[in-house]
């Protein structure tokens, strides 16, 4: 309403950094994350849910579980004209229906009330009565290809790409004037085994976790458990964490010799000395960042044409 997303961003009250831009491969984190997030609503407002556009095949029973986890008032359905594969997500088939990681109720046998075209049906004594009660809001649209996604992938990357610059773009000074470089900008100093590291979304070698830190988008994350280690680090997680993320940065450097990470971050001091984890997921800096480098002689530093396609 307000604007494309990059130009009004807000700190959210609690947030966590997936670290994907799709939940295809790792659906009970997803749900997990959801349920870690709504935990903190305290109902003093209404909240709206805005679901993702996966609703074919895993995506549409992965939405029923959320509707059946987070049991909403309304349900707002649009759909599109020339596509029936979507069913209706009323409160009986939402309750009926089997989702990704949650079970449906079983259809008990019912005694029949009344003959004729309308049948009434009692539930038999102990059955479950918890049966979602949100109220369907059903838009169906009568012109042809109304809500065809189109170039929607494209367009996403896009937005996805926007909302970084626009995150990056609080490390400029609030002065009007030139837009420095980021290579121009003072990171923070880190020592590596003050946060632990997580990479999300592959399994890396400890021997490569460094090339895969270095030059990249980290969530700063805050873990419950008191960062320890015995050594100077790095500190490597097994698992990934749900935990609260506070913001985000860039590795800008690693410095092998004295042990510490160059992070490029617009988190404030006071939520810094909160952060004890770096989160590395699936998402990248954008290419106009690292290409766009200004005042570089010579080759771009972490841009090469050099390279084995067949890698």
């Amino acid at each position: 309403l307000l604007g494309p997303p990059f130009t009004h961003q807000q700190m959210p009250c609690k947030m966590v950094y997936y670290g994907q831009t799709s939940c295809e491969q790792d659906t009970e984190r997803y749900l997990d994350v959801v349920k870690y997030v709504f935990s903190c609503y305290k109902k003093e407002v209404p909240l709206v849910i805005n679901t993702m556009g996966w609703v074919k095949g895993e995506g549409l029973l992965l939405l029923i579980d959320i509707i059946r986890l987070l049991s909403p008032s309304h349900v707002v359905q649009m759909d599109v004209c020339d596509w029936k594969a979507m069913p209706p997500l009323t409160p009986a088939h939402v309750h009926f229906s089997a989702g990704l990681h949650t079970k449906g109720k079983q259809q008990s046998k019912c005694k029949q009330l009344g003959t004729g075209s309308m049948e009434s049906w009692k539930y038999l004594e102990g059955e479950d009565l918890s049966a979602p009660q949100h109220k369907l809001l059903y838009v169906h649209p009568e012109f042809p290809r109304a809500g065809a996604a189109g170039e929607v992938r494209v367009h996403s990357s896009i937005l996805r790409d926007m909302s970084i610059l626009g995150y990056l773009g609080h490390l400029q000074s609030p002065d009007v004037g030139a837009v420095l470089p980021l290579h121009s900008l003072v990171p923070y100093q880190v020592p590596f085994n003050a946060v632990a590291l997580r990479v999300i979304h592959t399994d890396v070698a400890p021997s490569n976790i460094m090339y895969a830190v270095n030059a990249s988008w980290v969530g700063l994350c805050c873990i419950p458990e008191e960062v320890q280690c015995q050594t100077d680090g790095p500190v490597l997680l097994t698992q990934t964490p749900i935990c609260d993320c506070l913001g985000f940065g860039i590795v800008r450097g690693v410095d092998m010799e004295k042990k510490l990470y160059h992070i490029l971050t617009p988190v404030p001091p006071e939520n810094l000395r909160l952060v004890n984890c770096l989160l590395l997921g699936n998402i990248a800096i954008p290419n106009c960042v690292l290409v766009g480098q200004q005042g570089i002689e010579g080759e771009i530093p972490y841009v090469t044409s050099d390279y084995n396609y067949s890698i």
